[in-house]
């Protein structure tokens, strides 16, 4: 007989997310649990969904701030739909198309710089002759565009 709910390690097996990082979800409110008395972690199954769209979501790229603030919209203790993946997710779509374009500039840049070999935008007479872009600030400026 199944039982209606999961423990820690269920969960981790079922969603092949580490204890830890289920412990770590549940610190910052992403995911929830109850307590029995003898204090172990018991999850509802619909956690398992919720633990998904993490993972996912992550692998676009979503940090956890903007997902736990995605999962907040749903109501209280409701696993996320298609309907929700599709109407949250578009809202990230900007987000993704600017992170792809920064991959592509930083591919097509660095086909070039290992070209010269030289690896360093400090000396690089290529793209960054009398290192001009320091002026600009730290950080990548050349990708940043």
């Amino acid at each position: 007989m199944k039982t209606a709910t999961l423990t820690i390690g269920e969960l981790s097996a079922r969603s092949g997310v580490a204890p830890s990082a289920l412990r770590f979800y549940e610190e910052r409110g992403l995911i929830h649990s109850t307590r029995t008395s003898g204090n172990q972690r018991r999850y509802e199954r619909g956690e398992l969904r919720r633990v998904s769209f993490i993972r996912i979501a992550q692998q676009v790229g979503v940090s956890l701030e903007r997902i736990r603030d995605a999962l907040k919209e749903l109501p209280e203790g409701r696993t996320p739909t298609k309907a929700d993946w599709t109407r949250l997710s578009a809202r990230w779509r900007s987000d993704l198309d600017e992170r792809i374009a920064l991959m592509q500039r930083l591919r097509d840049t660095l086909d070039g710089c290992i070209g010269c070999g030289c690896l360093s935008l400090q000396s690089c007479r290529l793209y960054n002759p009398g290192d001009d872009l320091a002026a600009q600030g730290p950080g990548p400026r050349k990708l940043l565009g």
